[in-house]
């Protein structure tokens, strides 16, 4: 597609490139996986990413444009993930590497088409009055991911599939907070409306964050947060469900992302003069602590869940089966 980002080359090398370049977060627990799983979870994490770069203008998470043609770039998505979908993507590209996931664990049609939902919500200047709306974004950005993320791990219980949901939910809750500046620079705002007016904030998208606006937006990123660590915990409960490998990754990333919004809650209105990091030493303590949890959990822990009571939940789940 004409303006598009370039696709990065193929084979195993390229893919891991691409990880660390587009999530360092993500990079690590991605190592974790065992082979067959780490090439489909690449596979698919090249066309989420992709999906990604064509709304916003930029190569691997870097350098944001702004874009006149949304209507187009959203028509090739669907065209290109519809060939993934019937077999007619070729065998080179970010739409091959979704077909290869396709053809390997039978993934629902449903699931790529709420993510691309999610990239329209972006072009189509989509306002969120609510924390509710917030989440509905959320769960099409990255709460799907998660369900497909599981779906190639080999999950299939709506049960668990939920859980994965929520921790796709708390990482872009994460984002969210993290992001506000770079976000309203670029004009797009996710926190709930009437928070920010209850607050007394008022935030104007396409400029940046100004201090006196930081120190005021702070206590909303920080409810946001708050509200955030109720998906992190109830995540927690899918992972014993994962096989052993998967497990180890998936609860380091769920530590490493939650990591990132307790440093920006912790950062308060200096939140947005840089970004936000999880520095290696930390992320390798991490690691360490999730295989004992993990290793614990699937050996010697409780695995009776406790309810989800009040988090959102997709109505996509109640279409698999």
């Amino acid at each position: 597609m004409d303006g598009a980002p370039d696709t990065p080359p193929e084979g195993a090398d390229a893919k891991d490139a691409a990880i660390r370049s587009g999530s360092k977060s993500f990079a690590l627990a991605a190592r974790l996986f065992d082979p067959a799983t780490r090439d489909l979870v690449w596979d698919l994490y090249t066309w989420c990413r992709h999906c990604d770069d064509v709304v916003d203008g930029q190569v691997l998470g870097h350098g944001r444009t702004a874009l006149t043609d949304l209507d187009a770039r959203m028509a090739s998505l669907r065209a290109g993930t519809a060939s993934a979908f019937d077999g007619t993507a070729g065998d080179r590209g970010p739409f091959a590497a979704l077909g290869r996931v396709v053809a390997a664990t039978a993934l629902p049609r449903v699931f790529a088409d709420d993510h691309l939902a999610g990239f329209a919500m972006d072009t189509d200047g989509r306002r969120y009055e609510t924390l509710d709306d917030t989440l509905d974004y959320a769960y099409h950005v990255a709460g799907v991911v998660g369900l497909m993320m599981a779906w190639v791990m080999g999950v299939r219980d709506r049960a668990v599939l939920c859980r994965a949901s929520d921790l796709g939910l708390a990482f872009q809750l994460s984002n969210i907070a993290r992001d506000v500046g770079d976000d309203l620079a670029a004009g797009r705002l996710y926190l709930p409306a009437r928070w920010l007016r209850e607050a007394g904030v008022t935030l104007t998208g396409g400029t940046p964050l100004d201090p006196a606006s930081a120190a005021a937006v702070a206590p909303v990123v920080a409810r946001l947060l708050t509200d955030a660590e109720r998906y992190y915990d109830s995540a927690w409960h899918g992972v014993a469900h994962l096989p052993g490998r998967s497990a180890w990754a998936v609860a380091t990333a769920r530590l490493v992302y939650r990591d990132i919004g307790r440093a920006v809650a912790c950062r308060g209105a200096e939140a947005w003069t840089s970004r936000t990091t999880v520095g290696t030493a930390q992320k390798l303590a991490r690691l360490g602590q999730a295989g004992i949890a993990t290793a614990w959990m699937k050996t010697l822990g409780d695995r009776t869940a406790p309810p989800r009571t009040g988090l959102f939940t997709p109505s996509t789940i109640g279409m698999v089966g």
